[in-house]
């Protein structure tokens, strides 16, 4: 018979009566891959002056952003060099689950970056919206706390350096013009308003009233002298400082600014269509798509979700409709709503504080029954205030300002209370869960306040996670005990219909051809928003293409998450957990974040066994 030699290999396994598996992968810990990030992620952070200042630091204090495109280029291929040597540094497949999670997040805003970089020419770079015209004073004011003389200092500096970002902004919308690229008539008409009211009054004009900025310098100035810090002939200096830099520096800047936009006007299309009408638009508004929703989805796709979603909100009001006893169709019951006394405050500065006082009163109550609902709380308070009369406009969507991650600044839920006609009571409560708790506010601050991830995780944003679980949280505010009033729960379906109605219009806008005039007639048709509050969110889709659709498709992914983990895990489901699965990562991609709950589902099976 034959003898066969075992392999030295099997020999030595056998004498050692060791297993012969393959040696376990090396496993990179996840302090070590952090460690790098939060590395990396203080060297992008050090390029933006103002993102250092919302976040509450003192680092640059004096500065403002590069706004040129060059230091755009600079940036993108920082952050290409970065994803290079991180996949040079961290094999994949040696990472945990945790920080694969962060290694794509990481690589994905470069891909992110690199899109927006592309297409940085299709961008209104002045709107109506959100323009750095409006966003430097806005943080200048709201932001830059002055404790000390020498962050008094760093304000005057930085007023001086807002001429210069300005300036930096104005070539870059000249060079959109050269390449075709205009924003519709209206946009620019409402930017020379904003930016006329920065620079009207003391000390730009003559009268008792003081321009926006140069009344917050003033109290900064007067505050510090109060508390000791400066000498009465400090203070007198820092008046003559900060005088010189507005009058000097800032005002120079903006009536250049406006005497461009108002050239611009005659060029400028009364009835657009969207930026299909551009060279480039439909890619460009397929990106703006991909970047708003985190998905494939297409416009027409997202068009018809709308089209489904609009009929079935629809039935849910005609049931409440139903419900408080009105004989009339929908239609009528729209026009009841918008137009009776009973919905509004009055026009007035009391009916104003009203409306603070009761979003107050609804986000103060929701608070206590959070526990309930979330095993992860949020550190950090919130306060509800008015928009500064400089950027308030009739009509326009309240909106969320994020706190420090220290909690040394609340978050604040600003709304514009211009027009009282333009805010129904019916519609109120339901916006503060969104804006408040336990929507932005409590995701912002829960992400704001991990400690178990890289802290760039900390600050991410992706507009399909962030306003789909704000409209979760509208939903989620009935079951926690809200709404009892049928009023202002068909108020909640007229907030939820607005944002099915924006995947019909916006892709309507973008891909198909609409008007604004056809946008306005679709929305009339099918809510009952205020005429004032169409118009200014039509006019908003038409600047920020594609941004409206991220909150239907993000909370219908949340919603069928949850119906996923329910079934799977059936009594065991701990709406808990679920939620802080969901907000105990940061703000997430739609398709990562659907890899998590699965990982998390199958976690929770593991365990309960």
């Amino acid at each position: 018979m034959k003898r066969f030699l075992l392999p030295f290999s099997l020999f030595l396994c056998f004498s050692l009566l060791v297993s012969c598996k393959e040696p376990a992968p090396k496993t990179i810990p996840d302090a070590e891959i952090n460690a790098w990030f939060d590395a990396e992620y203080e060297e992008l952070l050090q390029m933006s002056p103002l993102q250092l200042t919302t976040q509450g630091r003192k680092d640059r204090y004096d500065q403002i952003d590069d706004m040129s495109e060059a230091a755009e280029d600079q940036k993108l291929a920082w952050m290409e060099a970065s994803v290079k040597e991180m996949k040079e540094k961290f094999p994949y497949e040696q990472l945990s689950p945790q920080a694969k999670v962060s290694f794509d997040l990481w690589e994905y805003q470069y891909e992110m970056e690199k899109g927006d970089v592309k297409f940085r020419r299709m961008n209104y770079v002045f709107n109506q919206m959100g323009g750095v015209h409006t966003m430097i004073p806005t943080m200048l004011i709201n932001f830059h706390k002055v404790d000390e003389a020498s962050d008094m200092s760093a304000l005057v500096s930085r007023i001086k350096e807002s001429g210069r970002a300005i300036q930096q902004l104005l070539e870059r919308a000249k060079l959109q013009t050269e390449a075709g690229v205009r924003p519709p008539k209206f946009a620019y008409e409402i930017v020379m308003q904003q930016a006329n009211a920065l620079i009207q009054g003391q000390p730009f004009t003559d009268g008792k009233t003081n321009a926006p900025l140069w009344t917050d310098a003033l109290a900064k100035i007067e505050k510090l002298e109060k508390d000791g810090k400066i000498t009465p002939e400090q203070a007198e200096e820092f008046r003559t400082q900060a005088k010189d830099a507005l009058v000097n520096n800032f005002k120079p800047a903006y009536e250049e600014l406006i005497a461009w936009l108002e050239s611009e006007l005659p060029n400028l299309e009364e009835k657009p269509t969207g930026v299909s009408r551009h060279e480039m638009g439909n890619a460009f508004y397929a990106h703006k798509l991909k970047s708003s929703t985190t998905t494939d989805l297409t416009a027409d796709q997202i068009h018809q979700i709308g089209l489904d979603e609009v009929k079935r909100i629809q039935q849910e009001m005609i049931a409440i409709k139903d419900q408080v006893g009105f004989k009339g169709d929908l239609k009528e019951f729209f026009k009841f709503v918008n137009s009776d006394p009973q919905f509004f405050f009055p026009n007035s500065d009391e009916g104003r504080q009203g409306y603070l006082d009761e979003s107050t009163a609804y986000l103060d109550s929701i608070k206590k029954k959070l526990p309930e609902y979330f095993g992860i709380l949020p550190k950090a308070d919130l306060v509800v205030k008015r928009v500064e009369s400089f950027r308030e406009q009739a009509g326009a969507p309240q909106h969320y300002n994020q706190g420090t991650p220290d909690g040394s600044r609340p978050g604040t839920y600003y709304v514009h209370l211009l027009d009282m006609n333009a805010m129904p009571k019916s519609t109120m409560e339901g916006v503060a869960y969104h804006e408040g708790n336990p929507g932005h506010h409590m995701q912002v601050s829960i992400a704001q306040e991990l400690e178990s991830v890289p802290k760039f995780r900390t600050q991410m944003n992706f507009n399909a996670y962030a306003e789909g679980w704000a409209l979760y949280s509208e939903i989620l505010a009935k079951e926690m005990g809200g709404y009892t009033n049928p009023y202002y729960d068909f108020g909640r379906l007229v907030n939820e219909i607005w944002r099915a109605i924006r995947l019909v219009t916006d892709t309507g806008i973008h891909s198909k051809g609409w008007t604004e005039a056809d946008a306005i007639k679709y929305f009339s048709e099918n809510s009952s928003i205020a005429p004032g509050a169409i118009q200014a969110e039509v006019r908003r889709y038409m600047v920020i293409p594609g941004q409206a659709t991220g909150y239907k498709i993000g909370m219908l992914k949340i919603q069928e998450l949850r119906r996923l983990a329910e079934t799977e895990l059936g009594d065991k489901f701990d709406i808990r957990r679920f939620h802080d699965r969901i907000l105990g990562g940061g703000a997430l991609p739609l398709d990562i974040l659907e890899k998590e709950v699965k990982r998390w589902i199958e976690e929770e099976k593991v365990s309960q066994q």
